[in-house]
């Protein structure tokens, strides 16, 4: 859930304002590398040893924030300037290394047990961290959809759990005694509850990111007055010669023939006009309302394409394809089968 949740999260970071954008990272670190420390902490209740373990307090908090860090900074080096898959494999390799940053010193923080290693099960896992979080980034690199978040978010998951278990596979743990002189420590009893509740509030954002996923892979916004409705007896609003986008916490213009296609973005729109993408506040209805169907016509429920800009079309059964050059940012847009007469006749074909 924490995987997914962050992913869905960050599924077209890359697209929004600077300020937002950071904003949405944070989020996402947050939430993923609280879902890595919680799976950590569930699993280590789930054992059993030859004695009572209880935990140091500043350390066990230590390693959660260690963790969270560690994944804002892979974020951060994936969503920030140009994408390559060289950076994409750095910025894996990051958070393969705070998970197991995060495995190693939870388990240093142990009272009453200490933990002891096999130098090569440590070397193992290190191996497995670091190449399943990197196959997790390659697995989310370039245009998100719901296939691609599904396929991060089982290699996510399989990362976090694969480095625990790897590790704990050639771990062994020695009973050491009273705590009393080492300092405060957290029992099982109030680590099972900071658990119950993380894994409460994961499983809360969970569900409002699923149903914003959902809308948004559908391409479904809910309706209000200002967006949707004509009301009676109002003439439709004029077409809109300027768009509006936003770049850098600032609002700025393109000229509405230059914008080739209009992507949905949940409540948002992301406009594509030659080598650039630009994030527009407006949904896709409003885009449709304010822009005018003269200029735009909706290929897909999530698509609407300037027909002046299409270079070639492709009809495959009940569907169809649109094809753009000279757009670095956009090669082509589907048809829907729904919406494949009106496309065809606006292009003549």
């Amino acid at each position: 859930m924490a995987g997914f949740t962050g992913m869905a999260l960050t599924q077209n970071a890359r697209d929004l304002p600077d300020t937002r954008r950071k904003l949405t990272l944070t989020m996402a670190a947050f939430v993923m590398g609280w879902g890595i420390w919680s799976m950590h902490f569930v699993a280590m209740l789930g054992m059993t040893l030859p004695t009572q373990i209880q935990f140091d307090a500043l350390v066990t908090v230590a390693s959660a924030l260690l963790v969270i860090l560690t994944t804002g900074l892979a974020l951060l080096v994936d969503h920030y300037g140009p994408q390559s898959r060289r950076k994409t494999a750095i910025a894996g390799g990051i958070l393969g290394v705070g998970i197991l940053s995060m495995h190693y010193l939870g388990m240093w923080g142990m009272e009453m047990g200490r933990a002891v290693y096999v130098p090569l099960g440590t070397v193992v896992a290190a191996v497995v961290s670091i190449a399943l979080a990197v196959g997790t980034f390659l697995a989310m690199q370039g245009p998100r959809s719901a296939r691609t978040i599904m396929l991060g978010t089982g290699a996510f998951a399989l990362t976090v759990c694969g480095t625990h278990y790897a590790a704990m596979a050639a771990t062994r743990v020695v009973p050491l005694g009273d705590p009393s002189a080492l300092g405060p420590w957290i029992g099982h009893d109030v680590l099972a509850f900071a658990v119950t509740l993380s894994a409460f509030f994961l499983s809360g954002l969970f569900l409002l990111t699923g149903a914003s996923f959902a809308e948004a892979m559908t391409g479904r916004a809910s309706p209000t007055l200002e967006q949707d409705v004509v009301p009676v007896n109002e003439s439709p609003p004029m077409p809109a010669a300027r768009l509006p986008y936003e770049r850098n916490a600032q609002t700025h213009f393109i000229a509405a023939n230059e914008v080739a296609a209009v992507r949905a973005e949940g409540r948002y729109t992301i406009l594509y006009a030659g080598d650039e993408k630009l994030f527009c506040p407006w949904s896709i209805s409003e885009f449709e309302n304010r822009a005018g169907p003269k200029l735009f016509t909706r290929a897909h429920r999530s698509y609407l394409v300037n027909p002046d800009h299409v270079t070639g079309f492709e009809k495959k059964k009940d569907t169809g394809v649109c094809y753009f050059d000279g757009q670095g940012a956009l090669s082509k847009v589907p048809v829907s089968r729904s919406r494949l007469p009106d496309v065809r006749e606006r292009l003549g074909v």
